[in-house]
Formats: C-alpha cells, structure tokens, sequence
C-alpha cells in the first residue's frame, strides 16, 4: 500500500473539509444502499468525507444506514477511517473541548441493524473487538493533536444511546458505574460494521457539554451544535494533520476482521 486512502465522516455540526483540494461529489451503490460523499486530496492522499446526518443534519441517528456507509467506503477501497462524534461527559475532568480518543465502547442501542452478517445460508460470523479501535489511526489522532497543542484524552469509553432523546439523570448515574466517560448516539452499529469490513477505524469523541445529571442546566441539541460550530476550526486542524500523519504503509489486526465480508457489494 502506498499513501493510505483516508476517509473522515462527520458528526453533528461537522459538513465539510475545507482543507480538501479539488472536491468533487460521488454516490456510491452498495447492496443497503446508496451513499453520498466528497472526494478530493490533501498532501497527495485521496481523501472522502462523509456527513454522518447528511447534508444540513437530516438524518437522526436510530435512522441513518451505517450499512450502506461503511459498505461505500469498503467498495472505495478506503484504508483508514478518521471519524466525529460530538458527545456529553460523565465526568468534570473530561470538558467540553477536549478530544477524547476513546478506546473502549458499550452499546445501549435497541433496533438498529448491528451487522453485515445476518445468517445468509447458514453462514454466522462472530468477530473479536477485544481492541474495538484501530491502534494505528488513533496514534495518529493523537500524534497530530499533541502536535497541535489541543486537549488531547487518550483512552475512554463511549456508551452508545439510542437517542435521538438525551439521556435521563438515572441512565447517566448508572452509566458512570459501569466505567462510562463520555455518551453519543452514533458510534454504534458504526464502530463494528467498519470492523467487519476490515477498515482501520478511530473516533474522536468531542464533548460539547455534561450530562444529564452531571450538567445543572437543561440539555439542548443548539448547545451541541453551537459548540461544535465554535469548535470547527481547530477540530479541522486535527482531521487535516492525522490524514498527513497516518504511516504509508501501515497495517494492524484491524484487516484480518474483515476475512469474511463479501468481495462483492
């Protein structure tokens, strides 16, 4: 492999890459779907951005088709996976601002599809997430930011909800004593899908604000979105260095979980 082919999908508040040289966009048909994206380059390496909601944040998370996504970026041949997701924090010391690079995640979703392999001709598939994030990507997440100088976080679970509601109080208090330290609506089914296909895949978890329970004030959804607007330009920043710091080259035990995904999609 020669420069890596990196992909980046946004989060909430997070639309575009203006650091993309020559952006034009594509549509991508996969066996779940179709599925729109951006590609252009940054320092000789293709780049496709993807908007995780869709354009102007259509798209709730229990609705978006995390198949067809990451099916899209398995037939673009994509190495590495840079990905968003704004997130409330269980804890003081985790603020908003920071980047948590998270390493670990629970799935407290409830109804939406998990998986590529649903038992098609006697077929079952189980698939290990004993390290559920790419090593390599998220060195190279956190290389680039403490490059930068940003509040980097290495390490922390994210708990999956389905949402689109917030969390109550008591989910939260619970959530704390099973380790939680930040929680989102949209890491899962994504985070293990891109396992599946064999994609090298990091997140960076972005907390816009605290918890039901932990923040005094209401939570609102124009909270997040304006500390993400805020946030945009130095979140930029970041996705532009890792693409230029992921390893030419690289390879990790993420490839070997996509053994079984079809060839053909």
């Amino acid at each position: 492999m020669g420069n890596p082919r990196v992909a980046v999908i946004g989060g909430s508040g997070v639309y575009e890459q203006s650091f993309m040289d020559n952006e034009q966009e594509i549509k991508v048909e996969t066996r779940f779907g179709a599925a729109i994206l951006k590609k252009g380059q940054y320092r000789g390496r293709t780049v496709f951005f993807m908007a995780r909601h869709g354009g102007g944040h259509t798209l709730p998370p229990h609705l978006i088709n995390y198949r067809a996504n990451i099916a899209a970026l398995k037939k673009l041949n994509v190495d590495a996976v840079i990905a968003t997701a704004a997130v409330g924090s269980l804890h003081r010391q985790v603020t908003p601002g920071s980047r948590v690079i998270i390493d670990q995640f629970i799935d407290f979703t409830k109804q939406r599809p998990l998986t590529f392999y649903e038992g098609e001709e006697g077929f079952v598939v189980h698939t290990d997430f004993s390290e559920p994030y790419c090593p390599e990507v998220r060195a190279a997440v956190i290389k680039a930011g403490l490059s930068l100088g940003q509040n980097i976080i290495d390490g922390g679970c994210y708990l999956c909800t389905e949402g689109p509601r917030f969390e109550t109080p008591a989910e939260i208090k619970m959530f704390m004593n099973w380790g939680v330290d930040v929680v989102g609506m949209t890491n899962v089914p994504e985070v293990t899908l891109a396992r599946e296909a064999g994609l090298c895949y990091a997140t960076i978890a972005l907390p816009t604000n605290y918890a039901a329970g932990v923040s005094e004030l209401p939570l609102t959804q124009d909270e997040v979105l304006k500390a993400m607007e805020k946030d945009s330009p130095e979140l930029e920043k970041l996705i532009a260095a890792t693409v230029a710091a992921i390893n030419p080259g690289f390879y990790c035990l993420c490839r070997e979980g996509g053994n079984n995904y079809p060839k053909e999609q």
